[in-house]
């Protein structure tokens, strides 16, 4: 399945990232608060780790849900993500 879902629940969000090796993280330079971000060990972005509480408290602070995909058309795991506002 290669559709992209949408979720709040905090248990899912953390097994889907933890069984992608990801962590929690913001991005370190922003001037904006806290941008939530997922860090798989990139180095495209300036990332800095947060724990999951706080992580967390960013996401229902800014009204936001966690998009992801969980396999992509070929079949692989997939690491696709993106914060998106709740509807």
């Amino acid at each position: 399945m290669s559709e992209a879902m949408t979720t709040t629940n905090h248990e899912v969000i953390r097994a889907w990232i933890e069984a992608r090796e990801g962590r929690p993280a913001v991005v370190a330079a922003s001037g904006k608060g806290a941008i939530l971000r997922v860090d798989f060990g990139s180095a495209d972005e300036d990332l800095r780790p947060i724990e999951w509480d706080d992580f967390f408290q960013v996401l229902e602070e800014n009204n936001l849900a966690f998009l992801h995909q969980d396999m992509t058309a070929e079949g692989a795991t997939s690491r696709f993500n993106k914060f998106v506002a709740r509807d």
